[in-house]
């Protein structure tokens, strides 16, 4: 069996996760090297893997200013760092395994394919929902015939109010223009679930949505910029007080995330996340921090043959993803944080429920297996041998974001797109 080499360009939380997963395949890959312009971070993978201080850089331009050294590169670089690593390390003949969103704009996602198609390499993009238990049993359910020819479709994204808080107001994801829209940055996952499931081109978009609560006009009267300054009427009260949720915290995941480029060891002190809440956005009053993503937003999809589906994304619940799939012969309703899959046949009048491990689909917990999901197969899929359902050709991963892209033109243009018009822009058949 060959063993696949493998480099690792941004070792945060998704490269060092991917580069965790592949130490536990030893027989099938091999982390060579290392980019990051964190020492610490490159300290991990190469004590785990055991490679020299050669093979370790402070940036994807010095990684890739050298020959091919691997046989796949890992690019879990930040979102605005995705595209000019991406075509360089296809340009040298690496496969890529690629964080999502591919990239930033609908020209840049295009490009990527182009290029890898022009190459003759294989791009892997990080859906890592399609490989998660749960969404492989829907998947599965449906290729079955279980609710027949699938009329219509409602998809939540319910992100959760102290996700929506963390991530996408006072996190990495709170600025479209630094990183992507919503629903590139979080909802790529929901479309290219969606498109896997129904298997046919998606032909019109509509969307709604907008930045309603996290305002500065819905702050409390007399709430001062940081949480911690004191004197906010709802201090003890508020569920997003960054003092509670960083500082009084348990919970290692706030309290890592906050102090990214502070903390010294692997284990934040609280005298570093104070500092994190005195001097970076993770302390600021969530209504008035420097966002401008969506709170909430609603897609209409029509795809090939008729069907209906509409996906809606807000902050405003406790988080989790559920489906509701209709039918011409039942009905089928899933929820990630639940313990079943329930199906109404239609022919028999009745209903089953179908047990399913209750899952936590968050970043920590590894999507709901779908992290290691991905790994498991990527060996299969760049070896040539795939046989299973879930790993998607780059071509299919860019048309799943350009339909996130025509839903973006329509939310600000109050329009209906039309996805093959769409798709011919950027060079790409929605075949």
């Amino acid at each position: 069996m060959k063993t696949y080499s493998v480099i690792i360009i941004g070792a945060g939380r998704r490269g060092s996760t991917y580069a965790n997963e592949m130490f536990k395949l030893s027989e099938k890959f091999k982390v060579v090297g290392v980019a990051d312009p964190i020492k610490e971070r490159r300290d991990l993978v190469q004590k785990k893997f055991g490679f020299g201080d050669e093979m370790c850089f402070n940036s994807w331009e010095d990684i890739l200013a050298k020959p091919k050294m691997a046989d796949i590169a890992v690019i879990a670089t930040m979102d605005d760092m995705h595209y000019e690593p991406a075509l360089k390390a296809i340009e040298l003949g690496y496969n890529l395994l690629l964080e999502k969103p591919l990239a930033q704009t609908a020209k840049e996602c295009a490009d990527i394919s182009l290029a890898a198609e022009k190459k003759g390499v294989k791009v892997l993009v990080c859906h890592v929902l399609r490989y998660s238990p749960f969404f492989k049993r829907v998947k599965k359910l449906i290729m079955d015939g279980t609710v027949g020819e699938i009329m219509s479709v409602i998809h939540v994204e319910a992100v959760g109010n102290l996700h929506q808080s963390h991530s996408f107001i006072r996190g990495n994801w709170h600025s479209e223009a630094a990183t992507t829209p919503m629903l590139l940055a979080k909802c790529c996952h929901d479309i290219d679930i969606l498109q896997w499931l129904l298997d046919k081109p998606c032909k019109n978009v509509q969307s709604f949505g907008s930045l309603t609560h996290f305002r500065s006009e819905n702050a409390p009267e007399g709430a001062p910029v940081r949480c911690i300054d004191g004197g906010c009427p709802i201090e003890s009260t508020c569920p997003y007080n960054c003092r509670k949720l960083y500082y009084e915290s348990n919970n290692l995941w706030f309290r890592d995330a906050c102090t990214r480029g502070i903390a010294k060891g692997d284990i934040p002190t609280d005298d570093e996340v104070m500092e994190a809440l005195k001097t970076t956005d993770y302390g600021l009053c969530v209504y008035h921090a420097n966002n401008d993503v969506v709170d909430h937003q609603t897609v209409n999809m029509e795809f090939e043959g008729g069907t209906t589906v509409t996906l809606s994304m807000n902050a405003f619940n406790e988080g989790g993803r559920y489906i509701r799939i209709f039918g011409t012969k039942g009905e089928l309703f899933a929820y990630m944080k639940g313990d079943r899959i329930t199906v109404h046949n239609f022919e028999s009048g009745k209903t089953t429920d179908i047990p399913i491990l209750a899952i936590d689909e968050s970043i920590e917990s590894g999507h709901g297996g779908g992290d290691s999901g991905l790994i498991a197969e990527l060996y299969d899929y760049f070896d040539g041998s795939y046989n299973g359902i879930c790993a998607a050709d780059i071509n299919i991963s860019v048309k799943n974001h350009l339909i996130g892209f025509a839903a973006e033109k329509s939310r600000h243009n109050k329009t209906v797109e039309n996805i093959d018009n769409f798709f011919n822009e950027y060079g790409i058949k929605n075949d």
